[in-house]
């Protein structure tokens, strides 16, 4: 039977304890880590060579959609009960309302140093040391919002904005294409600044610290993040039906400068043996509540 997904802001008491615990836990053991090393590794520009999977590729989806199974795998195993919440930043856009709250996330950074002092992740509880990263920072940072140079969330528009697009993705299948739900949600754009960063990567600029990069699995909200955005992604399939598909369906041709650099639908998308096609329905496996 599925198990649901909740939005963060209607969890109980016992349910938040819960998902921290079990957080804490794979810290504990290392597996976190791996997390953190694994999206670091696999987070490549367009800018770089070979294959790209996680970012600035048409399989940004689907491979946030298998790293977030791993992570719910992870925490099960140490509490069947727990799932991963889902962070509803078009609703919950204040640095007072969930998730940052003391007993789930903590809130944001100190001004200094943007360290976290707050809840169960502040560096000063001793259960959340940064091992991996691309700093030498071992406190968790934040900067909701962006003190000194401010910047607002995502609204219901900017998401109605990809939402409506029947296209799942179109070429050059990078960080620069206009058409297609998928970049318009992970939020490429043109220009500098605020009007660069739309839905997914303006969320990741307004948390600010370790969520800016590659590193961003560090911060816990990075899953919350990402079951929001995974749940647009079935909001997009429901609303465009048969035709809502991964694209690219085969691999670019030859010749093609994203030739061997991006995945196509029937392709296993690395370090899985799991394809997008396998990804595009996972009714079975959960649903959003």
């Amino acid at each position: 039977m599925a198990y649901i997904r909740k939005d963060v802001s209607t969890l109980t008491r016992a349910e938040r304890r819960r998902f921290v615990n079990a957080l804490l836990e794979i810290k504990r053991r290392g597996e976190y880590d791996e997390f953190v090393r694994m999206h670091i590794d696999y987070y490549v520009s367009d800018g770089e060579g070979g294959l790209r999977t996680a970012h600035m590729a048409p399989s940004f989806l689907p491979w946030h959609r298998q790293f977030l199974l791993e992570l719910e795998r992870a925490l099960r195993r140490v509490d069947s009960s727990v799932t991963l919440p889902y962070w509803d930043w078009t609703k919950d856009r204040t640095t007072k309302s969930a998730p940052w709250t003391a007993d789930l996330l903590g809130g944001t950074g100190r001004r200094s140093d943007r360290q976290v002092m707050t809840g169960p992740f502040a560096y000063a509880e001793g259960n959340w040391t940064i091992k991996e990263s691309v700093t030498d920072g071992k406190f968790l940072a934040r900067d909701l919002g962006r003190v000194r140079d401010p910047i607002e969330l995502p609204t219901e528009d900017d998401v109605e904005w990809a939402l409506a697009d029947p296209l799942y993705d179109a070429e050059p299948w990078d960080s620069t294409v206009r058409d297609g739900f998928r970049n318009k949600l992970e939020g490429w754009g043109a220009g500098r600044g605020p009007v660069a960063w739309r839905n997914h990567n303006r969320v990741h600029r307004w948390v600010g610290g370790d969520m800016v990069g590659g590193a961003s699995v560090n911060d816990p909200v990075f899953w919350l993040h990402h079951a929001f955005v995974d749940l647009l992604w079935s909001r997009w399939q429901r609303r465009h039906g048969a035709q809502a598909r991964y694209l690219p369906a085969k691999p670019p041709a030859l010749g093609s400068r994203q030739r061997g650099r991006v995945v196509a639908r029937h392709e296993r998308l690395p370090p899985w043996d799991v394809t997008p096609d396998a990804l595009e329905d996972v009714g079975r496996i959960y649903r959003y509540g």
